[in-house]
Formats: structure tokens, C-alpha cells, sequence
């Protein structure tokens, strides 16, 4: 089974390193990291550095793909391109295609969520009806072979639910125990329906601002 993460300049590192995490420990899983172009690849922090070493062209037909998200993913889905065209040509012969936080904007690009349901992070959650997609703030949403999670943290959670539809619930306990993955946050407020709004209108403000100078600094 050929599990392919896609990224991208500029993707958000936990959107695919939490799912990461999780399916290198299904047995006979075989992960791949696949880009347009193999060389240094940018985190939208510019801290982390990862080596791709495979493209786009190399993996043309995974069975799980995933795409995960990051500032940067509205122009990507605007504007289209090599990995909008590799997803629309890969869905047609994957088990599961899917999407962390903004990565879903990515897949509706491709047609994927046409007449779907689906999640993304909330900020850009009002994006995914010009995809043709009803959202929801589900952390995680299956909708037939389509699954979407919400934003950034959300991508473990999908990895173990479908670890669970791949291998079975006892192997996705086993991976979830492995990883010790026990959430027990401090505060209440991971969700746009939970924080108090002074703190949505904050987090609202700062990722508006932080997405219009991308857009101000990127190359048309």
C-alpha cells in the first residue's frame, strides 16, 4: 500500500509530519513524500528544510494521497498547476484521498469535493463553496472516499481513522497508544464555536494579515 504526502513551498509542517507520524507505523505501508520537483523544500516558517526525493510524476497513482495545507494553498488552488493536476489524476485510482486544514482547497481545485462534504481549518472554511462543498466543523469528515480534517493538529486524528478503515481498529489503538497520543489541552478553545470571540477576532485578524503578505510577497 503506497501512502504519498504532497507537498509544496510553503505547507504548514504539521499538517503532514502528524499523519507522518502515524502511517510509517502501519505495517506495509510504503510512504512516500512527492513535490513538483525533488531538491529542498521550505516549511511556510521558513525553519524546517525537508529533502523530497521523489516528484509529482514519479508516483502517479498511490492509493492513499494527502495533501496538507498551509497559508499558501488558496493561490495554489486559484491558480492551479502540476499538483492540482496530479491530484485530479490520482484520485481516479487511490483508496482515499485526502486533505489536512487547507489542503482541502487544494483537492477542491481538482474537483474532488464537488458535491461533497467536507472540513478544513475555519478560517477558510467559507472557501470550499466555490468548490461545490457543503463544510462542516467536523474534525474529521469521510465522505466516500474523500476524507477532510480541519486544521493542522486535525491531521492525526484522520491518520488514525484511517489507519482504523485500512488495517483495523486494534492496529489504529496500537498506533494511537505507540504515539501516546492523549490530547488533554489546557484550555477549551480549538474550535471556532469554543474560544471566546475577543480571541477568534484576534487569531482571525493575524492569519488574514499573515495570508495578504504572502500574497503581497509571492511571484504572480
Amino acid at each position: 500500500m503506497q501512502i504519498a504526502f504532497a507537498l509544496y513551498p510553503g505547507f504548514t509542517a504539521l499538517d503532514a509530519i502528524g499523519p507522518y507520524q502515524v502511517f510509517t507505523n502501519l505495517p506495509g505501508a510504503e510512504v512516500v513524500v512527492v513535490a513538483e520537483r525533488r531538491g529542498r523544500l521550505d516549511d511556510d516558517n521558513d525553519l524546517l528544510h525537508f529533502e523530497v526525493e521523489h516528484t509529482l510524476d514519479e508516483v502517479p497513482t498511490p492509493d492513499v494521497l494527502i495533501v496538507p495545507g498551509g497559508t499558501i494553498t488558496r493561490r495554489i488552488a486559484e491558480a492551479g498547476g502540476p499538483l492540482v493536476d496530479w491530484v485530479r489524476a490520482a484520485h481516479e485510482h487511490t483508496t482515499w484521498t485526502t486533505s489536512v486544514c487547507t489542503g482541502a482547497l487544494v483537492l477542491g481545485a481538482a474537483g474532488v469535493l464537488d458535491g461533497k462534504t467536507a472540513t478544513t481549518h475555519w478560517h477558510a472554511a467559507e472557501h470550499l463553496a466555490r468548490y461545490g462543498a457543503t463544510s462542516t466543523e467536523q474534525r474529521v469528515v469521510v465522505d466516500g472516499k474523500v476524507v477532510t480534517a480541519a486544521g493542522v493538529s486535525a491531521g492525526i486524528d484522520l491518520a488514525l481513522t484511517l489507519v482504523g478503515k485500512l488495517a483495523g481498529d486494534e492496529v489504529a489503538q496500537a498506533i494511537q497508544l505507540g504515539i501516546e497520543y492523549d490530547p488533554q489541552p489546557p484550555y477549551d478553545a480549538g474550535a471556532p464555536s469554543k474560544a471566546p470571540a475577543a480571541i477568534r477576532d484576534l487569531v482571525d485578524q493575524v492569519m488574514t494579515q499573515a495570508e495578504a503578505d504572502m500574497w503581497a510577497s509571492s511571484p504572480a
